[in-house]
């Protein structure tokens, strides 16, 4: 289980990722971090890739329409330039960041911050996706999140795509993508023609 963490004695930051498929709640999860921090009176920035507009292009928003303001920015390096005097930062869709994202986070926890960042683990093919796998080589705290497999009810950690659209960045919704468990992912990659996976 997570446990909330305040700033040590020694004001070290750190760095937490929240890691899963589509519709597990990994964006739920990040706000609802990022709020208990502004209770807690904390000045907290948020960020996210400015190619993610589908709910919003000024704000992080889950699966369920939570939402918190946020600044989009077109490259990683721009955050640094935006976090002077900040308590908490969080970043939402990381997997979609250029791979500098990597040392932007270990900048900003050297720096003293909290950094709370969120993204998907795998692409639609069940490979590991962009930068996702540095960062949680560099994390102090990371939480795996979970959806139901839309086919049999399973824990699904794989996102499918069930429309025939090529490159690992597809930006969709429930129209384009479904949660999955390993089983009915398989035979969803099988069903599609694509490479099968290592047995």
């Amino acid at each position: 289980m997570f446990i909330e963490h305040n700033q040590n004695p020694r004001n070290a930051g750190w760095i937490e990722v929240i890691c899963g498929s589509m519709f597990s709640g990994k964006t739920e999860e990040l706000i609802r971090r990022l709020r208990r921090a502004q209770i807690a009176s904390q000045k907290v920035e948020i960020f996210k890739p400015s190619v993610d507009t589908r709910y919003s292009e000024h704000e992080v928003v889950s699966h369920n329409h939570t939402s918190i303001p946020s600044t989009p920015v077109p490259a990683s390096q721009n955050i640094l330039l935006l976090t002077s005097e900040v308590d908490v930062v969080g970043i939402d869709e990381a997997q979609f960041f250029d791979s500098e994202i990597v040392e932007v986070v270990q900048t900003l926890a050297n720096r003293g911050l909290r950094v709370i960042v969120a993204g998907l683990d795998m692409d639609y093919t069940g490979k590991p996706f962009g930068p996702m796998p540095s960062l949680l080589a560099h994390a102090e705290f990371i939480t795996k999140v979970h959806a139901i497999c839309m086919k049999c009810g399973s824990i699904a950690n794989h996102s499918f795509r069930k429309v025939p659209k090529a490159g690992q960045v597809f930006l969709g919704e429930k129209e384009a993508y479904e949660a999955r468990c390993r089983a009915c992912f398989l035979d969803g990659m099988q069903e599609q023609g694509h490479i099968m996976m290592p047995e």
